[in-house]
């Protein structure tokens, strides 16, 4: 049955039949409404996932199809669902937005899908990672990952690697937990065993006692989970205090382990951690040559991540599909434009699943070496046209 939004959707029926009236007419504006988390613990993972957004827009201009296109920004402020989807509400029904997009955290942007589904908005996720947000809303697209895109075909490149026992370390929350049971049950299929297992905290967790454990169990490898923002760098910092490092166990984990904050924590000691990714800031192609260079340039320096290529991959989308509907925003017919559309992306070639309405991708996998006089995650390997298994 379908639900109405109350008390501030009581509205919503009505305003989208009459959108739907003339959602096929050529519209003087496409206004896109952005949930992300621009303050708090993941502050810092909104603002690059927001730049990508600008990026694309200072290079592509922000007039498509024939329409003008406006960002409506909304602020969460972290791990928030009842503020998630209060936001989006008063995006469709007051801002009356005409796509919804952002979703820097998973829980948000599952309170976002039911406003996206019962609204029947075009909603693109730009980030957020499990694998059951695309199946909540029929409206709904990604242009991230999910988690176990990556960790599945992980768990099977590490046990190919000879590698024979694991101990696991994951965040405590969809994301974590995740990644966590794709990358076991990929590895443990392949013949390697699971020598323990810890859950941390999402918020503020201290990482001392979990790598105590793991120092003590002495495992061949351990395999990290941890969110982008200030975890990895706090996270690498307990590692290295504690002598868990690649000179004596095989680290792996997914590519946030690694980022930049967290290799300036962890120095010279984090050479030989080995993560997987669907985006590296180092890869040699002329197009991610020119996206590093006039990223850096709108950002002061600053490199480009996961956050700014979801963001960025995200209005591409957007833009095509406008494209193919000629500038129809419709939830139907713009999620039909999406299914099956594929580019080249400065991460490499990417489409989406017309079944599942997700990202089908390269994932890249990279060590930690040295490279301009300090350590940098350099590809060594990598999984073409990579799909959720779990899908």
């Amino acid at each position: 049955m379908k639900r109405t939004f109350v008390p501030v959707l009581a509205t919503t029926a009505l305003l989208t039949v009459t959108l739907a009236s003339t959602s096929a007419l050529a519209q003087k504006t496409v206004k896109i409404g952005v949930t992300n988390v621009y303050s708090g613990q993941f502050a810092d993972p909104g603002a690059q996932l927001d730049a990508g957004i600008k990026l694309y827009m200072q290079l592509h201009g922000d007039t498509v199809a024939g329409a003008k296109i406006q960002i409506i920004r909304r602020d969460v402020g972290g791990i928030a669902p009842p503020v998630a989807k209060r936001l989006a509400e008063e995006l469709v029904v007051r801002e009356r937005v005409d796509i919804l997009a952002g979703n820097l955290l998973t829980p948000n942007a599952l309170a976002v899908a039911g406003v996206s589904k019962d609204a029947e908005k075009f909603t693109v996720v730009m980030n957020a990672a499990t694998p059951i947000i695309t199946t909540k809303s029929p409206y709904m697209v990604r242009t991230s990952l999910t988690t176990s895109q990556l960790n599945h075909h992980f768990g099977e490149w590490v046990a190919k690697q000879g590698v024979k026992n694991v101990y696991t370390m994951v965040t405590n929350y969809g994301p974590g937990t995740s990644s966590g049971k794709s990358f076991e049950d990929a590895f443990k299929k392949k013949g390697g065993k699971v020598v323990g297992a810890d859950k941390t905290p999402v918020v503020n967790p201290d990482f001392s006692p979990f790598v105590q454990r793991v120092a003590e169990a002495k495992p061949e490898a351990l395999y990290v989970w941890v969110p982008g923002g200030t975890q990895p760098p706090a996270l690498g910092k307990a590692l290295a205090e504690r002598g868990v490092t690649p000179a004596n166990t095989k680290i792996f984990g997914q590519g946030e382990l690694t980022d930049d904050a967290a290799l300036e924590a962890m120095g010279k000691v984090a050479l030989g951690i080995i993560t997987a990714y669907h985006y590296n800031v180092h890869r040699d192609t002329p197009l991610n040559t020119r996206f590093v260079k006039a990223y850096r340039a709108a950002n002061n320096g600053r490199d480009p991540d996961i956050y700014s290529i979801g963001g960025y991959d995200g209005m591409h989308l957007i833009y095509e599909v406008l494209k193919k509907t000629g500038g129809n925003t419709s939830g139907k017919a713009m999620i039909e434009a999406a299914k099956g559309m594929s580019w080249e992306s400065p991460r490499g070639m990417m489409s989406i699943d017309p079944r599942t309405r997700d990202v089908v991708q390269t994932v890249w996998i990279r060590e930690v070496k040295m490279k301009d006089g300090k350590p940098a995650n350099i590809i060594i390997d990598h999984i073409d046209n990579a799909k959720d298994p779990d899908l």
